[in-house]
């Protein structure tokens, strides 16, 4: 399901980065960019020497780094599509887990992603306004038994794409929500587990059609409908362990 947005933005022909492209969603981003047309897909990760995929252009970039994260943006100053895919989860509980690990959470997925859209903001004025598209989740709306550190970075994240929608009105700010995806991410995850590859579809597809919101999946349309309910139920459904 996508929320319409009037800035359709086209792929082909678009340059885009993708962050963690290394792996997992961000590599299957980069790949379906190509695919599409796209005219450059910067691949970044922490360790470029592990991107594999040919006809990407490799590029370092940790975004807790903020000095790696300015050193990308002035080189790829021709972006008009910012992928903001990087994430960690560390199997934090609020009142047990050290508090470092929530933190490096937080540095990564909040901070990480507000610095990359500080610093690829310009170039996507200057190249004609551009589309963000930030990979949250459906946790942006709940939490889970050992991700709760997780999830309050994911809601973070939710507002920040917010926030930045207003601030950039010349931009196509796009948040793609899912429910676990077949990845390394969630090899811990025993439950069902979707297709990421559909996953990426869904959210290029939604930045092809301008939308401000895409739901990937049914947990994710279940959830988001779930915000207008009494949460008792989502909780009673987490807890008997129907996701």
């Amino acid at each position: 399901m996508t929320t319409k947005n009037l800035n359709a933005f086209p792929i082909e022909g678009a340059v885009a980065l993708v962050t963690g492209a290394n792996r997992g969603l961000g590599r299957h981003f980069a790949r379906q960019l190509l695919e599409r047309g796209a005219a450059r897909v910067y691949a970044t990760a922490r360790r470029p020497e592990t991107i594999d995929l040919p006809g990407v252009v490799p590029l370092r970039l940790d975004v807790t780094d903020e000095a790696q994260v300015l050193a990308a943006a002035a080189t790829a100053t021709d972006v008009t599509l910012l992928v903001n895919n990087a994430g960690v989860s560390h199997s934090t509980y609020f009142l047990t887990t050290d508090p470092a690990a929530i933190r490096v959470e937080m540095e990564t997925n909040f901070w990480g992603t507000l610095t990359a859209v500080r610093a690829f903001a310009p170039a996507l004025a200057a190249n004609g306004g551009g589309a963000i598209l930030n990979v949250l989740s459906a946790q942006s709306w709940h939490a889970y038994p050992g991700t709760n550190g997780y999830h309050a970075t994911k809601a973070a994240q939710w507002a920040l794409t917010n926030g930045v929608r207003l601030e950039l009105p010349g931009t196509l700010v796009t948040a793609l929500h899912l429910g676990a995806v077949d990845t390394d991410f969630s090899a811990g995850y025993d439950g069902p587990k979707g297709d990421p590859a559909e996953t990426v579809r869904a959210g290029l597809d939604g930045i092809e059609a301008g939308a401000a919101e895409v739901l990937a999946d049914a947990w994710s349309m279940h959830v988001k409908k779930s915000l207008a309910e009494d949460p008792t139920r989502l909780y009673d459904e987490i807890r008997a362990g129907v996701v």
